[in-house]
């Protein structure tokens, strides 16, 4: 396995709210996280800071996660209580009015794979050099466009298309999607918004198919978003398991 993350403050913003990383545990098992924050004085990236340092704690000093029935608990239970943490930092910070965060997340071990998330940001797997969406995007143009009130095309420039219906620091009570995926796959791929946003899955997969590095893959990809103007953060996971597991 080869893997490599990255995130960038794009062109437009001021600072990085978004947080990402690659976990890799004593039983060879893979978490990788991705989290866009939002809200407040400067707290976006409270937010999506603490989801990913909690997890990904809580994983490297796991000996294993266990059964995929183990693991859908384990990743429930933490997302509860880091839930339950944003709540609590935004009731005793007055200026973090609206603190919160997504939450996308890929757990790999060698017998299953689970994809999980809450908001926008977005998990893919790579198979014959396509892209494959998993996780589904909570925000209300997606629940028009699945009601049948919007087209895809029209969702893609809708003004209200950032607009989320679910994220972590939402509500007391975290719903996680929990998606259960066939582990023949090439790759996974983990991203905020600030990449989808700006690159299709065509320019995307054309990246990826370049005879480079994971490293430069992932570099080039940003620097896409940014030439088209890099309106957002932009942060990416990528895990090529093309090479298979270490022996």
């Amino acid at each position: 396995m080869k893997s490599f993350y990255l995130t960038d403050v794009g062109k437009m913003r001021s600072h990085n709210e978004d947080s990402v990383t690659i976990i890799k545990n004593n039983n060879e098992e893979y978490l990788l996280i991705v989290a866009d924050g939002m809200g407040g004085h400067r707290a976006g990236e409270i937010a999506s800071s603490l989801a990913v340092t909690h997890l990904g704690t809580r994983f490297k000093n796991m000996s294993s996660v266990g059964s995929k029935m183990d693991a859908a608990n384990w990743l429930n239970d933490n997302v509860n209580e880091i839930n339950l943490s944003i709540l609590e930092y935004a009731k005793n910070h007055e200026d973090s009015k609206g603190l919160g965060t997504t939450l996308v997340l890929a757990l790999l071990t060698k017998d299953y794979l689970i994809f999980g998330n809450i908001g926008d940001s977005s998990g893919f797997v790579i198979k014959n050099g396509k892209l494959h969406k998993m996780t589904k995007d909570h925000t209300l143009v997606n629940l028009l466009v699945e009601a049948g009130n919007l087209t895809e095309e029209e969702a893609k420039n809708h003004p209200k298309r950032n607009v989320l219906m679910k994220a972590l620091g939402a509500c007391e009570k975290a719903e996680l999607d929990l998606i259960d995926v066939d582990t023949n796959v090439d790759g996974i791929l983990l991203c905020s918004d600030g990449l989808t946003n700006m690159l299709s899955v065509g320019q995307i997969e054309k990246v990826l198919a370049l005879d480079i590095s994971i490293e430069e893959m992932v570099k080039r990809l940003i620097k896409k978003c940014n030439m088209r103007g890099g309106n957002d953060n932009i942060s990416i996971a990528y895990l090529d398991m093309k090479s298979g597991w270490e022996l």
